[in-house]
């Protein structure tokens, strides 16, 4: 994808000392853990109409205080009244401030009572940075509904990791059509068992409309709803953040890397031993995916990942509108789903949030 203090939920001060330099002795801890099941998983309260969304920004700034306007009446037109975190333009190089104030302002909205659930304001880089910041135990036991894709794919996993749902879906920035609205209500708000499909496709030829989607491999799968942007999980490879693949449904997607690129991200979830623990595989959008300096003798995105998925015997394809694309849909993560590769597509088996 090119593109020092955390505070508990009853405001008391944990230990991080000098930041950066606790992180292996954090790491160390969260090895221990054994995997998180589906049995575990902690499911936050759903949205109602006037409740307070709290306003982060993990990664990248927001420009200006007018991007901060049009985000409240993004948020306002939700039902929803926003709480914007301190920090939201403060600039860190790409940051949006240090990675202490960045967890300190997440950790903060984790911990004020009075609001009900969490949004990422954009992605970028950095959410990664945070990990080892946060206090994942004191989330489990008062747990909120956190939103966000692309970078934000870190704290998804992390949270999938520490048994919370959570979901992969717009940010408060994104652009809203009706169909992401819809998608997004229905997971956050309704708790509703939705599913997806990938869309119809129009285009001059002889047969008129048929399906957009790229089977890889046929069938059906059941199993833990699991993934995000593909860059963000291959670079957690190796960290103690991952939750654990085995017999989950992996979704993934991508924008701006190459094809090459793609391939040796898969290569590292296929060496880390992840791919051949799935029960099935759901690659939504690889937006502007393509080496400009590729010509014909390159294999094409979707020849890579049909070599990668084809092998591993298990229901895969693509198409779902999952990543960065206008009408992208709101897929939780942590929760039991059901896959067809053969129809392109997919449903919950329980909601994401109680």
């Amino acid at each position: 994808m090119m593109n020092g203090t955390a505070i508990t939920r009853r405001g008391a001060l944990v230990g991080i000392g000098g930041g950066l330099c606790a992180l292996p002795a954090l790491g160390a801890v969260a090895r221990g853990k054994p995997p998180i099941t589906t049995q575990d998983m902690v499911r936050p309260p759903r949205l109602r109409n006037g409740d307070v969304l709290g306003l982060v920004a993990p990664a990248g700034f927001v420009a200006d205080r007018f991007g901060l306007d049009e985000i409240g009446a993004t948020v306002r037109a939700m039902g929803l009244e926003p709480r914007f975190s301190p920090h939201l333009t403060a600039r860190d190089g790409y940051l949006a401030g240090s990675d202490e104030v960045r967890a300190k302002d997440l950790t903060a909205m984790f911990a004020d009572e009075s609001v009900r659930a969490i949004m990422a304001v954009r992605g970028g880089w950095g959410s990664a940075r945070l990990l080892p910041l946060l206090d994942f135990a004191a989330i489990r036991k008062a747990p909120k509904l956190f939103a966000g894709f692309s970078d934000n794919t870190a704290l998804c996993l992390a949270l999938a990791h520490n048994g919370v749902a959570s979901i992969h879906g717009p940010t408060a920035a994104t652009s809203w059509p009706p169909s992401s609205w819809e998608s997004f209500r229905q997971v956050a708000f309704e708790g509703a068992l939705a599913s997806y499909s990938v869309p119809a496709y129009a285009g001059p030829n002889l047969f008129g409309r048929g399906p957009a989607v790229k089977i890889f491999h046929r069938g059906k799968a059941r199993g833990r709803l699991l993934g995000g942007n593909l860059a963000v999980l291959s670079a957690l490879v190796g960290t103690p953040w991952l939750p654990d693949f085995d017999g989950a449904i992996l979704f993934l997607e991508e924008t701006n890397e190459a094809e090459y690129r793609i391939d040796r991200m898969l290569t590292q979830l296929a060496l880390s031993g992840i791919l051949g623990k799935v029960a099935g595989v759901i690659f939504g959008q690889c937006t502007h995916c393509e080496n400009p300096d590729g010509g014909y003798s390159n294999l094409t995105v979707y020849e890579v990942m049909d070599r990668r998925f084809a092998a591993l015997g298990v229901p895969a394809f693509q198409g779902l509108m999952i990543g960065h694309v206008a009408g992208q849909v709101s897929v939780p993560v942590g929760v039991m789903a059901e896959m067809d590769a053969d129809a392109g597509t997919l449903r919950l088996l329980e909601p994401a949030v109680v």
